[in-house]
């Protein structure tokens, strides 16, 4: 089991440099369509080039970040339901959801959609706008995504057995200080409590 702790903080490490990557995708996209709205504004000129690099982009922050989505655990739960569960209960629905959903359903997008990222590379398919791009880039950011997400299922995979087996504290990755969630529900928290105590007075 040790060694495969290891090879999750390998992939967690993985996942934490491709996230800091893609922060600097949003600002290149948010630059880009900036740009390309004041020139199109202000001098009349505008590129189906410059359109189509800003949703190949978004295609990948999108399909890269869900990894680290995963690693971060900011993907989206019921937590109305989970609040109630013990971390126990919750661990056990999360192995469940990884072997019989997660993974069955990144291989089969991967395997679905390499022969398409194969097809437009060899026959060098291209925008059918004017000016546009290449397609080969943006279909391979398909499997290269679900291959990502795929390893990270297998590294929240280990350490939630892990800590089944009493071997880690946590069933997920600790964060250092509380998230931004955990601060906004304390903050409320300490607001509600504010007002009780104004309107228990006389």
């Amino acid at each position: 089991m040790t060694a495969l702790l290891r090879l999750s903080g390998w992939i967690d490490a993985f996942n934490e440099r491709i996230g800091r990557l893609l922060s600097w995708l949003v600002l290149a996209a948010v630059l880009i369509s900036a740009g390309n709205a004041i020139m199109r504004k202000a001098f009349n000129i505008g590129s189906n080039a410059f359109l189509e690099i800003q949703w190949y982009l978004f295609a990948a922050v999108f399909m890269l970040g869900a990894g680290y989505a995963f690693l971060k655990n900011a993907h989206v739960r019921i937590d109305f339901l989970s609040s109630k569960l013990s971390t126990r209960t919750n661990t056990l629905i999360d192995i469940a959801g990884i072997v019989v959903f997660l993974i069955p359903l990144s291989l089969i997008l991967i395997d679905l959609s390499w022969p398409l990222f194969v097809r437009a590379y060899d026959s060098g398919e291209m925008s059918q706008n004017a000016g546009g791009l290449i397609r080969w880039p943006v279909l391979l950011l398909i499997p290269a995504g679900f291959g990502i997400l795929l390893v990270q299922a297998l590294s929240e995979l280990i350490k939630r057995v892990a800590y089944l087996k009493g071997l880690r504290d946590e069933p997920m990755s600790i964060e250092h200080g509380p998230s931004d969630e955990e601060k906004l529900a304390a903050e409320l928290a300490a607001k509600a409590e504010l007002v009780a105590r104004e309107g228990a007075r006389p």
